[in-house]
């Protein structure tokens, strides 16, 4: 680290960090000291830093790593549910917080003060194990620093879904909002409902070339997650302090359900198959009994897996054609008191939205235009920065998601090497750096409800492991210290971003160069 530097090169930055002159030295003498209640947080240290350092950091009284629960710091002005307290002298290393989560968090900012090579999934023999000393207090900003992966136009092993969590968690990015319907692929198993994933888990081609392709590969394309796999990982995302929000979409992109069970849908006579094509498909559920029974019963099954007291169920783009068109949809209409079929969305969402909130789960839901949804609804505001301040002021708490700031399916610059993206301007670093979550003529009621920000990669374009990984990094650094540090100076973040990248390079995330 170089002499001049007066703060880490951290990312996301902490709220304050001083460097004084001296190292702790990490070696095989290393003890932790592990407060009442700390020990997930130790073995999370020790799972980490072992394969690179084959430190086996056991516990003991006389531990010089000392990691310690204080519920009296987490008050009013202190640091919270997330903030930590971290103390680096020549003798010792201290980690305050007063909740678990807290602890997490400073363990990643332990993992970025070592070498790189303490990032690597191999042993770094001769390396020297040095902590600068440090004094650092740090609290984030907003409450939500989201990353969304859509694994329903492309499955992705649930092994590559933990590297995922992982890198979230190195950049203290608390939520993985887990996109597993939509019209081309239905990735969730429901036990009373076997065909969603046997017949809507699989597509028989995928468009080839840009948006608006008529070429198809001729490749079938299929996965479905089995229930001990995503129990197994919400459980690792846990241990890592990331919660894991599923998203279910409804009514509308459920071609993929519809293919499954056709009296779902407001033609029950018609056979359908997993669409094929991107886009926004017309096909949407009925509004019927038999259907809302349907959601139920899903969403049930979705609580027993997912513990994440927010639920997304879509809700954005939903041609209302066929509920036009429909008499049983028409009826329906009449009958609640509805003006038109069109109004049969919202009256959709807060049957939802109800069920949802009598069992004690917070529904989630995207804001296509900014139009109203049920109050009991957070608000993920996607298509206009305007949308967020409509839906703050309505009493909503919302998601800053603007998709010309957050979106990293579209492409990350102009060049003509790089990969095939969403059809749109470029989303660069820069653009992702300078999105600030609260508009900035809210008044302080309505920032107050504005919970933070959240990336998004849809997967039409993007098939492997290794393109989701370019796309995301490093853009999701500069949401990350947007998220967690507030507005930081561009300058100050490349400096920061040009080191943080050797710890990318050391955990071989083929990031964008």
């Amino acid at each position: 680290m170089p002499a001049h530097r007066t703060a880490p090169a951290l990312v996301p930055r902490p709220t304050e960090a001083t460097v004084r002159p001296g190292h702790f030295t990490l070696d095989r003498s290393t003890a932790l000291h592990v407060g009442a209640g700390a020990e997930p947080a130790a073995d999370l240290l020790g799972s980490l830093l072992a394969p690179a350092t084959g430190l086996s950091l056991g516990p003991s009284p006389d531990g010089q790593f000392a990691l310690v629960l204080d519920a009296g710091l987490g008050g009013l002005g202190g640091l919270g549910e997330e903030g930590y307290g971290l103390t680096i002298d020549p003798h010792g290393v201290l980690l305050r917080a007063a909740h678990l989560t807290g602890l997490l968090r400073g363990i990643q900012t332990i993992r970025q003060l070592l070498p790189p090579q303490a990032l690597s999934a191999t042993p770094q023999r001769g390396t020297r194990w040095l902590l600068p000393c440090v004094d650092i207090t740090d609290v984030p900003r907003h409450p939500w620093r989201g990353a969304m992966l859509d694994v329903a136009r492309h499955f992705q092993p649930v092994s590559f879904l933990r590297r995922y969590v992982d890198l979230l968690a190195l950049h203290k990015i608390n939520v993985f909002h887990l996109h597993l319907t939509d019209d081309q692929g239905w990735r969730l198993p429901v036990a009373a409902f076997p065909k969603l994933t046997e017949i809507g888990g699989h597509r028989a081609a995928s468009p080839q070339g840009p948006a608006g392709s008529d070429t198809y590969d001729g490749v079938p394309h299929g996965g479905a997650y089995t229930r001990a796999e995503l129990a197994g990982l919400v459980r690792y995302a846990a241990a890592r302090g990331v919660t894991v929000m599923p998203e279910i979409e409804m009514p509308g992109h459920v071609r993929a359900a519809l293919a499954a069970y056709p009296s779902l849908g407001n033609h029950p006579e018609r056979t359908l198959d997993v669409w094929t094509r991107w886009g926004v498909c017309d096909t949407v559920l009925g509004v019927h009994d038999e259907v809302l029974d349907f959601c139920r019963t899903v969403l049930d099954e979705v609580m027993d897996v997912f513990p994440s007291p927010y639920l997304h169920i879509g809700g954005e783009e939903c041609p209302t054609t066929e509920w036009t068109h429909s008499p049983a949809a028409r009826e329906r209409a009449a009958a609640e008191g509805l003006p038109n079929p069109e109004a049969l969305h919202g009256w959709f969402l807060g049957k939802i939205g109800d069920f949802l909130v009598r069992h004690g789960r917070r529904p989630v839901c995207w804001a296509e235009t900014g139009a109203e949804l049920p109050p009991d609804f957070t608000v993920m505001t996607w298509r206009d920065p305007a949308h967020t301040l409509t839906a703050a002021r309505r009493g909503h708490p919302v998601v800053s998601a603007y998709h010309r700031a957050t979106y990293l399916d579209y492409a990350q610059s102009d060049a003509p090497h790089e990969p095939p993206a969403q059809p749109g301007p470029v989303v660069d670093l820069r653009s992702v750096h300078a999105h600030a979550p609260v508009p900035e003529d809210a008044d302080a009621q309505a920032a107050g409800r504005v919970l933070g920000t959240q990336a998004q990669l849809w997967t039409e374009f993007v098939t492997t492991p290794a393109h989701i990984e370019y796309l995301t990094y490093p853009r999701l650094c500069a949401l990350a210290d947007r998220g967690w540090s507030g507005a930081t100076g561009w300058a100050d973040f490349r400096s920061r971003l040009d080191e943080h990248t050797a710890r990318l390079d050391a955990l071989g995330v083929h990031h964008h160069p």
